[in-house]
């Protein structure tokens, strides 16, 4: 009879490669925001994928960057610092700019990890440039498996679980089979609003804000049907960023709050009033205080 495995799986790689795209299609479920905005991804995020044979609990990671704050150091050191602790190592790039991060190469080298190389948005590139791709790669490191992806085109998604798992050891479930993720209700309430931010608001505005849900409470209407009510803070860099987050009339950020109660509303199954509140915070991405949030 066939054992089953089980075992943790780190998804590193630069920023906007698709690592949190990849992952959200594995697991089935959105468990971690999705924008075309580098750095999307700030804090280490488990999702878990249920197959007949095995439990894989693959690990979301910031993307590799160069840092310009505490946080930007916070986030590189959670990336980084999955690698030896994990069973399996998954590391993106992508096909159409497959920059060598020499740095990452050596890191897989000290931790000695099964190490899958997964390509992504090989739409964008032909045969030849992808096979030149995988020649480069080849000699630069012993992956166990290479594997050309299409998150958009859902393309060859499946073949890295089947490489993930034949890197497994036997292990048991650690966690139940209807979980999806480790995050709890709130993290998902903040990912969820953050991430309709970062995809309405301004480049220079996204990055320095922060969210945090202050209040979350079941009730039900006069027709006994079941209701949320969401309170969340926004923190931003500055008083001008404020006023864009805050928009003309108050325009962005309703806008923020419909999109974001609309996937709430989704993933809790039932209806939601959301209120959003906005707070200067000046330089939070350099006070321990905040920054220690997202230290795994």
């Amino acid at each position: 009879m066939e054992e089953f495995k089980s075992g943790f799986v780190t998804v590193i790689g630069r920023t906007n490669v698709g690592k949190s795209s990849i992952i959200n299609e594995l697991v089935g479920e959105k468990i971690s925001a999705i924008t075309n905005k580098p750095q999307t991804t700030r804090k280490v995020i488990k999702g878990i994928i249920n197959r007949e044979k095995s439990q894989i609990i693959i690990i979301d990671t910031p993307g590799i960057h160069k840092p310009k704050s505490k946080l930007g150091n916070v986030m590189i050191e959670s990336a980084i610092g999955s690698i030896p602790n994990v069973d399996v190592v998954v590391y993106v790039i992508e096909a159409d700019m497959p920059r060598i991060d020499e740095k990452t190469i050596e890191k897989l080298k000290e931790a000695k990890k099964p190490t899958i190389l997964v390509i992504n948005k090989i739409d964008l590139v032909n045969a030849e440039k992808l096979a030149q791709i995988i020649d480069i790669y080849k000699d630069l490191y012993d992956f166990k498996a290479i594997i050309p992806v299409s998150v958009t085109q859902k393309k060859n998604l499946n073949e890295i679980v089947i490489e993930i798992e034949k890197n497994l050891k036997a292990g048991p479930a650690y966690y139940d089979i209807e979980e999806y993720t480790d995050q709890s209700l709130r993290e998902m309430v903040e990912e969820t609003i953050r991430e309709k931010a970062l995809k309405l608001l301004q480049d220079e505005v996204p990055h320095g804000i922060l969210v945090e849900t202050t209040k979350m409470k079941t009730r039900k209407t006069k027709n006994d049907e079941k209701f949320f009510d969401i309170e969340a803070t926004i923190f931003c860099l500055r008083e001008s960023h404020k006023g864009i987050i805050i928009g003309k009339q108050g325009q962005m950020l309703k806008k923020i709050g419909t999109y974001a109660r609309q996937d709430l509303e989704q993933m809790l199954q039932t209806k939601v009033n959301l209120k959003l509140w906005i707070k200067v915070k000046e330089d939070w991405i350099n006070q321990e205080s905040f920054v220690n949030k997202f230290k795994d």
